[in-house]
């Protein structure tokens, strides 16, 4: 049954707040949410500090994971709140019932805890995050002390580092699923002597992460980079990528189809995002190989988003909802109805940085999902902090922005739990809260109290129970301990495939398929179920307890749902080809071209083998062998993702024709700049040729792209003839250039484009160009202007004094005070060689850029020259009225007219360059109004100095 979320009315809950020593007072910022539903403070500090992230057992209690001893690089605790011997694990209890916790004790103190991040109680075991170390503590005796202390796992990146290894959250199979973010690199034995190897180009963010590189090679022979989602066995063995290429997703959460669902953030772009985790998917922060930011491959024309979640790239899953700028944390799914049955499947997802928990209800949406409507689910503030910057120091006065939130989660009683940082300010490791202030919120359905339930785990109706409930981990509890009764709990388990709450009824597939040889049979029996994901989830169920699950694979690859086929092409992707050929093809025969999450499994499951797939795939699609310009959309979408070597002609000549729209002129491009052969060099460099503007263009930007990466060893550069050069600079800037028009764009990170654009010689044309077409923004004016003027190009340091002013310049000069100053011929011949031989010829010296200046004493006398000298746009001599042209592209070229055809101007700029420049390329040419010539103050001359130029150039004979 389809559920949608009600509209949402907001009403103001408690009062708390913050006096000047900065502990709580009454006035603390409103929480607003459903209407339906309320919040309480359930705990506050000193009963904790500082909470990272929380868990809940089977009584209920909440356990949370402090970071006291917050980044002591950059914050200093032993001058405030400081653990000396180590941060905490501290457990919270509700003793009487009340809705609030009134009973706090330490667990465990610990050096080796350093800021942890994750924490999963799970039975007797308290699973810790913490780089380098995934620890697991015993309490065998239930004492709620650790009786023994595990190193399970080590070699994770991120030591004291936000962008290291999160929580353990185990799944619906009973394995344990966490991630860790790309403060790498990360090398780690499981327990059966299997090894990850990931990096990336990442370093910083703490003195410890210094080292790191993309590019290496697992023991599965993989490339796996950046942030990662892994799986590993409760015994160590079997660790297993699920995901990769993240930032640094705070945490992941699997639901009990076997759904992965996470967050990502980058604090200096809005580009944070929430996303279904399709297995093995690649998020597309760095390049595939992790080498390169994703800065470094933003093309022209790409808005932040698009070019930071590599969107426009084969082999990238899609990004899910942009939730614009923040620092995502905790998420959780609520399973249960504890809040209200609308509320059921309802995605949590914390944001520090917006003040908010944002709320989605996902929904299936051809193979893959579709978030749907994001909502402010729970918030402290009255209107949305989109614009929200993570150093924004002026939050230390709006209280209503301390709300942290770090994690959610679903307590055993149905209640949602929030765990609140509370601090001025989130992310850049910073803390500006001194004493630690912590809170945990109660949200709760208004009018009903919530009880939190006796579990009794010693029977089979009591672990069915447990096995029912909202916490993940006691149902996972649970979970074990109906499995190790086996099958004779089938009858009972098999019931639960009925309940009217969907989700237990996914359960039961994982725990029947788990429950000996009848259990297996049951589950086979479900590959029939009504129901599509219950059919998903029995397949995934039977990937993992069956050791052949290619007749399974066989069988549903004709399944009516492409959820379900586009699954079996997951379940598959890592079985040998010759055994699998057959199953993808009959699905990619059921290929629907919009659907990119079964795109993205399919060619997954034929990596390596694309070139046997093309004529397999090209008969299916095209059986008469049309032309690659009359490739159906499906077909152009395959070989789009799929890029085989053997494509290479066809997608040049599919680039070149016009009978194709530019949109898949451009796709065509795009898969053969993926193409790591010596012929697609070839084919790109004569396309950069193409008389089709937009074709020469973008083939242009990928052959001076890729010769200093993917290309670069293919071909011999030397011997093309093609300086890459200029187009590489071009196609650099013009990045820049995007960023600095991109609206939502914090404004320090339009600044650092501008700054950089104003230092380098085509980012200071385009700049001018911008800012003559009155494209650029006012504020960054200023910003230019400060470094413009030492730009390297003297053209860009002329004419940017028409539209910037040079700070501090002010110089005022009279023509009377120059004359009565003592001249100094050799001094002037210095002044002109320096400043104006650039441009002028004296004799045999200088340049014939401007007028030659030999006889220049014929035509003006002493005060003439100097009125030329100080106002050079007073009178510009005919034929050197400078032009300033503009291109589509973005370029800009200022200079002399040389020549002015119907096809093509030639333009020499004032280093005496000439530019040959294509008309249908010109977006704008305009002759200005000033002189080439740059006016004396803007070069720093003194009227000594122009006292001295002016003898010499009168005195020439």
């Amino acid at each position: 049954m389809t559920r949608r979320l009600l509209p949402i009315l907001f009403i103001p809950l408690f009062i708390i707040g913050c006096s000047n020593s900065e502990t709580p007072s009454a006035n603390e910022p409103l929480l607003y949410l459903p209407d339906d539903l309320e919040a309480t403070l359930w705990a506050e500090s000193p009963m904790f500090y500082n909470p990272t992230n929380m868990d809940v057992d089977a009584a209920g209690r909440i356990w949370i994971t402090e970071a006291v001893n917050y980044r002591n690089f950059n914050n200093d605790s032993t001058r405030s709140l400081h653990h000396p011997l180590g941060d905490r694990v501290v457990i919270l209890e509700d003793t009487d019932g009340d809705g609030k916790a009134d009973r706090s004790k330490v667990f465990v103190e610990d050096k080796d805890l350093v800021s942890p991040l994750g924490i999963a109680v799970v039975g007797d075991k308290v699973i810790v995050s913490c780089s380098p170390n995934l620890i697991v503590y015993t309490d065998s005796d239930g004492d709620d002390k650790p009786d023994s202390k595990e190193i399970f796992l080590t070699g994770f990146g991120g030591l004291d580092h936000d962008h290291s290894l999160h929580a353990v959250v185990v799944g619906p199979d009973g394995k344990w699923y966490f991630n860790t973010g790309n403060a790498g690199p990360h090398v780690v034995n499981d327990k059966a002597g299997w090894t990850l190897r990931s990096g990336s180009i990442y370093t910083g963010g703490s003195p410890y992460n210094t080292r790191n590189q993309g590019n290496m090679k697992s023991d599965d022979g993989k490339i796996w980079v950046g942030g990662l989602a892994l799986r590993v066995n409760p015994d160590g063995s079997g660790l297993k990528v699920m995901g990769h290429n993240f930032r640094n997703s705070y945490e992941s959460i699997i639901d009990s189809y076997g759904n992965l669902w996470q967050n990502d953030n980058d604090d200096q772009v809005v580009a944070c995002r929430t996303s279904w985790l399709m297995e093995g998917g690649n998020a597309g922060y760095f390049s595939t190989d992790g080498t390169r930011y994703w800065q470094a491959d933003q093309r022209p024309g790409q808005d932040v988003f698009t070019a930071h979640w590599h969107q426009d790239d084969p082999g990238i899953m899609p990004a899910g909802d942009m939730s614009g700028a923040g620092a995502p944390t905790g998420i959780t799914i609520n399973e249960g109805d504890g809040l209200g049955e609308k509320y059921r499947g309802l995605l949590l997802s914390a944001d520090a940085g917006r003040n908010v928990i944002f709320g989605y209800l996902p929904k299936v949406q051809r193979s893959g999902y579709d978030l749907g409507q994001r909502t402010n689910f729970v918030t402290s503030l009255r209107e949305d902090n989109a614009g929200y910057v993570w150093n924004d120091t002026s939050q230390n006065s709006n209280k209503d922005k301390w709300f942290r939130p770090s994690d959610v989660t679903i307590g055993t009683d149905g209640a949602m739990y929030i765990a609140d940082w509370y601090d001025p300010v989130v992310g850049g490791h910073q803390m500006q809260d001194s004493i630690g202030y912590g809170r945990i919120y109660r949200i709760t359905p208004k009018g009903r109290t919530l009880q939190l339930p006796r579990l009794d785990m010693k029977t089979t109706d009591g672990l069915l129970e447990a096995f029912k409930n909202p916490a993940i981990h006691v149902r996972s509890v649970a979970f074990a301990l109906l499995k190790s009764r086996g099958e004779e709990v089938i009858p009972s388990v098999r019931e639960l495939l009925n309940d009217r709450n969907e989700y237990i009824r996914a359960r039961a597939v994982w725990l029947l398929s788990q429950l000996g040889s009848k259990g297996l049979e049951v589950t086979q029996e479900l590959l029939d179920h009504n129901d599509p994901l219950i059919r998903a989830s029995a397949l995934r169920a039977l990937r993992q307890e069956t050791a052949d699950i290619l007749p399974v694979a066989e069988k549903l690859s004709h399944d009516s749902s492409s959820f379900v086929r586009r699954e079996v092409a997951v379940a598959v992707r890592d079985l040998p080809f010759e055994k699998t050929q057959g199953i993808l093809t009959t699905l990619a025969a059921q290929f629907d071209e919009r659907d990119k999450w079964y795109l993205e499994a399919l060619a997954s499951a034929w990596q390596g083998h694309e070139d046997e797939m093309y004529p397999i795939l090209k008969k299916l699609y095209n059986p008469e062998g049309s032309a690659p310009e009359k490739w159906n959309e499906k077909f152009a979408a395959l070989m789009w993702r799929l890029h085989p070597a053997r494509s290479v002609s066809d997608f040049r000549q599919r680039a070149s024709s016009v009978s194709v729209s530019a949109a898949e002129r451009s796709r065509a491009l795009t898969a053969l700049a993926f193409i790591p052969s010596a012929d697609a060099v070839k084919a790109m460099i004569a396309l950069s040729e193409s008389p089709l503007e937009d074709v020469a263009g973008q083939a242009g930007y990928w052959v001076a792209f890729r010769q200093s990466n993917d290309w670069y060893s293919l071909i011999d550069w030397s011997k093309t003839g093609i300086d890459t050069e200029h187009q590489r600079k071009v196609a650099a800037m013009k990045v820049r250039m995007s960023k600095i028009l991109e609206e939502q764009l914090p404004f320090d990170e339009k600044k650092w484009n501008a700054r950089d654009m104003a230092k380098d010689a085509v980012g200071g044309q385009m700049l001018i160009g911008m800012a003559a077409e009155k494209k650029l923004p006012q504020e960054l004016f200023p910003v230019v202007a400060e470094f413009i003027f030492g730009n390297p190009d003297q053209a860009v340091r002329i004419q940017a004094s028409d539209y910037f002013k040079k700070p501090g310049s002010g110089l005022t000069y009279s023509v009377d005070a120059i004359k009565k100053l003592q001249q100094n011929i050799d001094a002037g011949h210095q002044v002109f060689v320096k400043n104006c031989a650039t441009c002028h010829r004296v004799k045999k010296e200088g340049m014939d850029i401007g007028p030659e200046l030999t006889q220049i004493q014929k035509k003006f006398d002493r005060d003439g020259l100097l009125d030329a000298v100080i106002n050079p746009n007073a009178g510009i001599v005919f034929g050197y009225e400078p032009w300033l042209i503009t291109t589509k592209s973005g370029e800009s070229f200022y200079g002399f007219l040389v020549s002015d055809g119907e096809k093509a101007i030639v333009m020499k700029d004032i280093a005496g360059k000439k530019h040959v420049i294509d008309v249908a390329a010109i977006s704008a040419r305009k002759k200005q109004e000033n002189s080439l010539m740059p006016e004396p103050s803007s070069l720093g001359l003194t009227e000594q100095n122009l006292a001295d130029v002016t003898e010499y150039l009168m005195t020439l004979k």
